[in-house]
């Protein structure tokens, strides 16, 4: 396994700078990715993206994770809407494939006007998922000869909603380019889920694990508030067995690459060294 982190850069690339990625390799991290607002995709230059790319290669980081932000949803039922989405995740896979990055992250949106990551009844419906899996494909034809993985992101409140969901849509779209995150927390659903969470990773892992080629590492507190909030951890703060959960990504993926994520830069540093103490302890090496 090898460790990374998501949070660290600017996400407009043509800000990046020597001291961001210093800081990156001071902390033992050999990954790193970033997320480019999407409105911005087309003011990226070939020179801008070979710079970034060469600035990565000069310290020794890899680009683990490379995404663009973007409020459409690839499965709204007006084909204008999903052409113009399509064609904006298709020009960041373009520069994912100039940047050299190990895989592209994409989100499946929400009929949720208020965002990407709000729930929807009308986002599990089976209309839904075929229209997802139409545009899926539509993705891995007109990406194919870039020779770029596109990884999904899933979430309990997206269309990607359980595992079982997530592995039946990599099955239905049928191409070795579109994959899966494992974003194991994302598909905790209830306090009991979390406080049974053996079962609830092992279960997990055992349905997405092969698919899901990159990591999120992250860790869950149950909150204190009315009705029921699962909250983001550092890493080791929280409820679940990490040293479960970074074993079982490692036997699917030995040189994967694990991402800490949506922590602060004061609370990087603990979550790197929480993260290497549980995989030293349970023997999951870090390359």
């Amino acid at each position: 396994m090898r460790l990374g982190i998501v949070g660290m850069l600017p996400g407009d690339l043509r800000s990046l700078t020597n001291a961001h990625l210093h800081k990156i390799r001071e902390l033992g991290f050999t990954g790193a990715g970033f997320h480019l607002p999407g409105e911005l995709l087309n003011e990226i230059s070939d020179e801008a993206a070979a710079r970034c790319r060469q600035m990565f290669a000069d310290h020794e980081i890899d680009l683990a994770q490379f995404a663009i932000t973007y409020g459409d949803c690839l499965f709204d039922p007006d084909p204008e809407a999903r052409s113009a989405a399509v064609s904006k995740v298709v020009g960041g896979a373009a520069l994912a494939a100039r940047l050299g990055a190990d895989c592209y992250l994409i989100r499946p949106g929400s009929h949720n006007p208020a965002g990407p990551w709000t729930p929807h009844r009308e986002n599990h419906t089976p209309e839904a998922y075929t229209l997802l899996v139409r545009t899926l494909r539509e993705i891995a034809r007109r990406t194919a000869a870039l020779n770029v993985i596109t990884v999904v992101e899933t979430h309990v409140v997206s269309i990607l909603n359980t595992p079982s969901v997530c592995r039946r849509l990599i099955t239905s779209v049928n191409h070795a380019t579109i994959r899966l995150v494992m974003d194991y927390v994302n598909h905790f659903e209830s306090i009991d889920q979390v406080y049974s969470d053996t079962e609830r990773l092992n279960h997990i892992f055992e349905t997405i694990g092969p698919l899901a080629p990159v990591c999120h590492v992250k860790d869950i507190a149950v909150g204190n508030r009315l009705v029921v909030h699962l909250d983001e951890a550092v890493p080791g703060h929280g409820e679940l067995d990490l040293a479960l959960a970074l074993g079982l990504f490692h036997a699917h993926h030995p040189d994967g690459y694990a991402l800490i994520e949506h922590l602060g830069p004061d609370l990087v540093p603990l979550a790197a060294v929480n993260v290497r103490t549980i995989s030293n302890r349970a023997g999951i090496p870090i390359c």
